[in-house]
Formats: C-alpha cells, structure tokens, sequence
C-alpha cells in the first residue's frame, strides 16, 4: 500500500516544481569541492546572485535524490566546454518523458537516496579521510589481549583484573574514536545504497552509455561491502534506538576495539577507490538529472533546445521562467551589443536577467525558456546588483569599478563573453557617468562579445549607435494611473513620463510645473548645442 501511494506521488509531481526546503549548504558542497578548471566556464557567485541563481536552481530542480541534487546544482554553475552526447542525452530525456513505468521505476530507486545523509557521499572521494593516530598500534595490541584475557579467564580467573584494565583502557579507546565514527555512520552506509542503485539501474539497457564502465567501479567498491555493512548496522541501530540489543553489541565492541579497527580498515580501502565511487556518484547523478529535466520540461508554458552556434544571437517569445505570467519578447542582434532604455519597473532589468538565464540553461541543461532561440558559446560576467561594502571600507562607486575592471580584464581573454549591466556607473556624477560608461561600453563590446546593458542616460543612445542595437521598454500615463506593458520595442526611448508619474501621485503643482520648466530648457540647451 505503501508503494502504491508513493508511485501515485511520483505520479503527480512529474511537471510540478518541490515544495521542499532547500539546504545550500549541503548542496552546494560536490561543486564547492570539485574540481572544475578544465570546464568553458564556472559561473562565479557575483553573477548567481545577480540572476538570483537559488530561486532560479529551486526552480529548475525535480531530482528524486540528494546525489541528483548535488550533481544539478554542480552542473548549472559549469558550463562544459561542449555539449558532449547531446543527441544521447535528448533520447533519453524523451524516453523518460513519455515511458512512465521506467520513469516511476528508475524513480523509487534514486528516492532511497533521499535522506540528508546522502548529502555526504561525495565527502568520501572528495575529502580527506581521517588518519589514524600513530599509537594507534596499541589498538590492536590491546584487542588481542582483550580477545586473550577474555577465552583464558575461565581457566585463570585470577585474571579478572588484567581483563577489566584491559576493558578500562579499551573503553576509553573506543569512545575516543566516536567522534571519528560520526563522522561516517551517515556517508558510509549511503555508498552502500548509492552502488547498489547504480548496479539496479545499470541493468536497464537505456541507461548504459551513460557509463559503459560503470560495473567496473561497482565491482571494486563492493569488496569493501562487508566491511561497510557495519555502519549501516551501526546507524539502523542508533536510529531505532534498540537499547538490549546495543548494549550487547556496545560491549563486544569495546572488548575487541572493533569499531577503530574496521573504521581506519574501511576508511584505508575506500581512500584507494575515490575515483570509482566518484564514478558511480556521476552516473546516479546523471540519470536522476535527465529525468529533471524532463519533469522541468513537462511543467513550463513554452520551452525549446537551443541552436549553439558561433554568432547569432536571436530569440523569440524569450521569457523569465520565474515569473508568473511573464511577458514573452523577441530581439534579434547580428554582430552588435544591445542598449536598453526605458524607466524603472519598465521591465529593463527583467529582461536582462532572462537573456542571462536563458544562455546558461541552455549551455547546461540544453533547455531555454522561448518559443525559439539561437544563442553563440559565451562566459557570463554581470553587474546588476552591486552594493556598499562598508566591512571592507569600499564605497558603491568602488565595488562597480572593481566589477566593471574584472570585465574589462575578461573581455580580451580571447573567448566571447556575455556582459550583463544595470545603470553603469549610477554611483557618481552624471558627466563623468556618461563618459566613462561610453568608454567602457565600447571597449566591452570589442573582440566577439555582446553586451546587455541598460541605462536611463539618453546621451548614450547617441553615442554608441555604430557599437549596439538600440531597444527601450515605455509606460503610458493615462489620467491617474501607470500602465506598463513590459512589451521590447525597437529603438531609443523618446517620451519621459518621470515628471509625469510625480504628477499622478500628487505631487505640489508648483513643483512639477519648476520641474517641467527645467526639464524644457536643458532639452533646448542640447538642442542648441548639436546644431
């Protein structure tokens, strides 16, 4: 009955996103430790958190085991150096999608792998094991003679006391080496759990070239399986808390000092297996992110694979996927940057921050958020949210600098980049804003890389018209109310409704008329100087 309900479960939540907590912590740890220097690129955390990268990830993930989990969250931030067995891996997602009883199978075995324990998996191929101590010989002089003391007190009970210092000594041994076992009792017993659903899913012919290896690695960490059923004793009982049965067990233990022993026995073998168990962790992780992305698939509005080539960047009906009801827009730009005008709430930043998410899941996970979309390969740098540093002593303006340096540094590397910018230089003066952001822009836009900036300084539009595509979003102010259809348009921005949104909102009459006086004059002031 159980598994019935939990198959109608698996049932209804394919397409739906998790009502779940998320633990960044846990999972973020497998990339945090991996090493990931021969990828196109590792998304730095100034531009997660500029695309709101664990909203976005919360979104994006429907994987039925923390091992999956893991392994999705390491693959949204690597953008790999090509997309290797793309074909391979769209046939699968298709067969996942429409063969339900393989999906449901495949399903309940990863869900095995959904305690917090999992999470500690990759802790076992990716850090250091705990080393025995260099006493730690006694431990198995004081076993022996545990083990001695115990078979000869019957004939020599004169030995009693021998055996209780023994067991005094051991005892201490043994609850000195606790720490080092909770460090395992979890990690352990889920390799356990983690091989065995591998060598389950390998026999289903779909799955094998994902790793035709694999049964290798899988042979070779099952002969330290015996050894490991220990900790999955270990943590059953601790986790049912059986006092007779641990009491029996705790007392054998230290007699014999078996627990230190089959720890460092079992942590020395595994140490020489890490690039197995890192095997088998891959291909788990692998076929639980297939079928993520197609429930993710399943449950959008419009989605499509991107073409990847080397110039064109062209979408249609692109949107932001975590927005509710977001309107679609289309934009396509040959070889030039785009320039982006328009007031706040207009739907600039928005857009920006769509174009970003949309070309790392589609140089990830091979899925886009649009009716259609062509996107080149490009590293993704931005500066959309940037704040005060006052720990550090270092001002708005000199934190943009900082980020915008980086930029300037990456953007003549040799491969393309996508630069993201929101108000460049908004944190100083309007003439020396206008100047160095004209400047900057140009110089980003050299050497194959687009730009996505936007700006509420007009005079820019006429500077870099040779250098980027011009597209706005506007608002209309009918009687009282601001209307925004978060529609792109082409061009730049001719109306100014600011002065006008004051006047909506009740602002002194003799105020917006001083403000709609100032504003005329400056506009006949640069009038007057173009001609």
């Amino acid at each position: 009955m159980r598994k019935r309900k939990v198959v109608e479960q698996l049932k209804a939540s394919f397409g739906q996103v998790k009502r779940e907590g998320f633990q960044f912590d846990l999972i973020e740890r497998y990339f945090l430790n991996k090493e990931n220097s021969d990828s196109f690129q590792v998304l730095s955390d100034k531009t997660c958190h500029d695309i709101d990268f664990e909203e976005l990830f919360m979104f994006l993930d429907r994987t039925s085991s923390k091992v999956g989990q893991q392994y999705l969250y390491n693959h949204l931030r690597v953008i790999p150096n090509a997309l290797v067995s793309i074909d391979q891996k769209e046939h699968l997602v298709e067969r996942l999608t429409t063969d339900i009883d393989l999906r449901i199978k495949t399903q309940l075995l990863l869900k095995k792998l959904d305690k917090g324990d999992a999470y500690y998996i990759a802790s076992l191929f990716q850090e250091e094991h705990q080393k025995p101590p260099r006493w730690f010989f006694l431990v198995y002089l004081l076993s022996a003679a545990g083990l001695l003391s115990l078979l000869m007190l019957p004939l020599y009970p004169q030995l009693f006391l021998v055996f209780l210092g023994v067991m005094l000594l051991n005892m201490g041994i043994h609850y000195w080496n606790k720490k080092n076992l909770y460090r395992y009792v979890g990690s352990i017993p889920q390799l356990l759990q983690l091989n065995s659903i591998a060598q389950h899913l390998f026999k289903e012919e779909l799955f094998q070239p994902i790793d035709p290896e694999l049964p290798i690695a899988i042979r070779m960490i099952n002969q330290v399986r015996n050894r490991m059923s220990f900790f999955r004793l270990e943590a059953r009982i601790q986790g049912d808390a059986e006092a007779v049965l641990w009491g029996i067990l705790e007392l054998l233990k230290i007699t014999f000092l078996l627990e230190p022993l089959l720890l460092f026995g079992v942590l020395k073998r595994l140490d020489s297996k890490r690039k197995e168990i890192e095997r088998v962790f891959r291909f788990v992780g692998e076929v639980d992110l297939l079928i993520s992305i197609a429930s993710l698939r399943k449950g959008v509005a419009m989605y499509c694979l991107p073409e990847i080539g080397d110039s064109e960047f062209s979408a249609k009906k692109v949107y932001h996927p975590l927005i509710p009801n977001c309107v679609p827009n289309s934009i396509a730009v040959s070889d030039k940057s785009v320039l982006l005008t328009g007031s706040n709430m207009s739907g600039k930043t928005t857009f920006i921050r769509a174009i970003g998410i949309n070309v790392i899941t589609g140089l990830t996970i091979n899925t886009c958020f649009a009716e259609a979309i062509s996107i080149p390969r490009l590293r993704i740098h931005s500066a959309i949210r940037i704040s005060d540093d006052l720990m550090n002593d270092k001002s708005y303006y000199f934190e943009e600098v900082l980020t915008i340096k980086e930029m300037i540094d990456s953007s003549s590397l040799g491969s393309p980049c996508l630069f993201l910018l929101d108000e460049l230089f908004k944190g100083t003066n309007t003439i020396e804003r206008i100047s160095a952001g004209k400047a900057v822009l140009s110089k980003l836009s050299k050497n194959g890389n687009r730009v996505f900036v936007s700006t509420h300084d007009l005079e820019l539009t006429e500077m870099l018209t040779d250098e980027y595509d011009l597209y706005h979003f506007s608002e209309v102010v009918i009687d009282r109310k601001v209307d925004f259809d978060y529609r792109l348009k082409k061009g730049k921005l001719t109306s100014r409704n600011a002065i006008r949104i004051l006047q909506v909102n009740d602002y002194p009459s003799d105020l917006i008329d001083e403000a709609m006086d100032i504003s005329k004059k400056m506009d006949d002031n640069a009038l007057v100087k173009t001609l």
